[in-house]
């Protein structure tokens, strides 16, 4: 179980007098196999800190430690294997790929990786997920809330120990949200999985183990 430990973290933008601190001396503490929720207005830094923890932003000064690594000493190529190894990225627009069936969208991260798929952790994935009989199907042929659970699948066919979460629900409605939402509960417990979501709903937020507020790029 890999813990994710952040340290002073800085992003800014701009220059002199249009200079924005995204994030202002972040430090935070990821706890391993836990659910965390990244709450606060428009505008505060919530998905510059999860870019910035994920490998996806570059801060501009500061620390993200994978245990022991912190990932920015690394090179773009370590940088990378980290991101396909470890992590699990869900985001609002699913990106799924359109001229491939639901099954290869899975398993994509996997072959790019060169790896061999577990199948019988696939397969209990799509069941667990209730796309069994999607897995043919492109991705036009499927509803939002199918879509972002086919997304879910992909991000967690690797076997990622922290998976990053930005507004994953944010296109969905009430009754599929609490359906994804529990589904990435159940993952997060059984495949001892760390999950760090951001959210703008109050009731998701209340589902996390641990909640983290965000204003001005700095921890409230």
């Amino acid at each position: 179980m890999k813990k994710l430990n952040i340290s002073n973290l800085k992003k800014t933008y701009g220059k002199y007098e249009n200079k924005v601190h995204a994030l202002d001396g972040i430090n935070l503490e990821i706890e391993p196999n836990k659910f965390t929720a990244i709450i606060g207005p428009s505008g505060s830094g919530k998905s510059t800190l999860l870019h910035c923890m994920a490998g996806l932003d570059k801060p501009t000064s500061g620390n993200v430690y994978l245990d022991d690594v912190d990932i920015y000493t690394l090179n773009d190529d370590e940088l990378s294997k980290i991101r396909r190894d470890e992590f699990g990225f869900i985001f609002q627009s699913y990106n799924l790929i359109p001229v491939i069936n639901v099954y290869d969208n899975i398993t994509l991260p996997i072959s790019i990786d060169g790896k061999k798929e577990d199948k019988k952790y696939i397969n209990a994935l799509i069941e667990k997920l209730g796309i069994s009989n999607q897995i043919n199907k492109f991705p036009n042929e499927l509803s939002g809330g199918q879509q972002q659970r086919v997304a879910i699948a992909r991000a967690l066919a690797n076997k990622p120990s922290i998976i990053f979460a930005d507004e994953p629900t944010g296109n969905l409605d009430s009754k599929t949200t609490d359906e994804v939402m529990d589904i990435l509960k159940v993952c997060v417990k059984e495949f001892n999985q760390t999950l760090v979501m951001i959210t703008h709903n109050s009731d998701i937020a209340k589902m996390a183990d641990k909640v983290i507020t965000i204003a001005d790029g700095k921890i409230l």
